[in-house]
């Protein structure tokens, strides 16, 4: 009987300990954390006095975070695409949004939060700009891979959590590549010679991410860089800020405020500003709780 209940018991916990087990084992090193986008608006007079255009336009977007982290690795893919259109009586279409900034970043943690890092980053459009609002009568200004900037580099980056990423790279190549015939001009996006598809810098690049929920469904998101040429004119900073900020309706409509603000001298010298505002579908792809997510790996949170 003594016997018959001991064994009882250690069945249990052995069945409990592989409960546990299960448990652990379903940590996810790869995580995924996407967003893909529709937007829609529309507008339409008939014998308004206040006057208007009929039109209609769209927006579409993908945003995806892919992240590997298991012991002290850590590999962080980002892939962010948007382009939209809109189409107004007595004007045509023109480009409303037009972006593709695709990075990856890998660290080994050498200290609490603190890895040494080292990644690259590619940023582009897919489409054609023009002057005049992206009049295509106009004469033409940007295209596909003119400019292209691409980033490669090493140095530190610091992430205690999910919502907070510094990246510090005093060592990085940039190069920025023209492949549009048409714009390969001295002086345009810093081309030294009629003909140039390419210039090559050399200097510090230093970039971040924070997240911030500002209330339940409304989360903004910051994003800055600024890059110094060791080369020509280190005081010649190229900075960058975009911000987003996301309201939350349901899990499939959600609404969001863009904000972006850069200054170039390669470009033009002066402050270039753009923002938008849509509603539409949204849809969130998330695989699961992420290791830096658990409680047992926030080593800043007091337990």
């Amino acid at each position: 009987m003594i016997l018959s209940f001991s064994m009882g018991i250690y069945a249990s916990a052995q069945e409990e300990l592989k409960k546990d087990s299960v448990v652990v084992d379903t940590v996810k090193y790869w995580s995924v954390l996407g967003k893909n986008t529709l937007m829609i608006n529309q507008a339409a007079f008939s014998n308004w006095v206040g006057g208007g255009a009929n039109n209609v336009g769209w927006l579409a977007g993908v945003n995806y975070n892919i992240t590997y982290e298991k012991n002290n690795d850590l590999w962080e893919n980002i892939i962010v695409m948007d382009y939209g259109q809109n189409d107004t009586k007595g004007l045509g279409v023109r480009k409303t949004q037009d972006a593709i900034n695709v990075s990856t970043n890998y660290g080994r943690k050498f200290s609490k939060s603190w890895y040494f890092s080292m990644g690259a980053g590619l940023q582009s459009q897919f489409a054609a700009g023009y002057e005049d609002g992206n009049n295509p009568s106009a004469k033409k200004i940007s295209n596909f891979m003119a400019p292209g900037y691409l980033n490669l580099g090493m140095g530190i980056t610091y992430r205690p959590n999910d919502n907070l990423t510094v990246t510090l790279r005093p060592t990085n190549a940039r190069w920025t590549f023209v492949l549009d015939k048409e714009l390969q001009l001295a002086g345009s996006y810093g081309l030294k010679n009629d003909g140039d598809t390419s210039l090559l810098q050399f200097g510090f690049l230093g970039t971040a991410l924070y997240k911030v929920k500002l209330m339940e469904n409304v989360h903004i998101t910051n994003t800055a860089s600024v890059f110094s040429n060791y080369l020509d004119h280190p005081e010649r900073l190229v900075l960058a800020y975009g911000a987003v900020l996301n309201f939350k309706v349901n899990k499939f409509i959600s609404s969001n405020i863009t904000l972006d603000l850069l200054y170039d001298h390669n470009q033009i010298q002066k402050t270039q500003l753009k923002q938008t505002l849509g509603i539409g579908f949204a849809y969130t792809l998330n695989n699961g709780v992420k290791r830096s997510d658990r409680k047992d790996s926030q080593w800043w949170i007091k337990k």
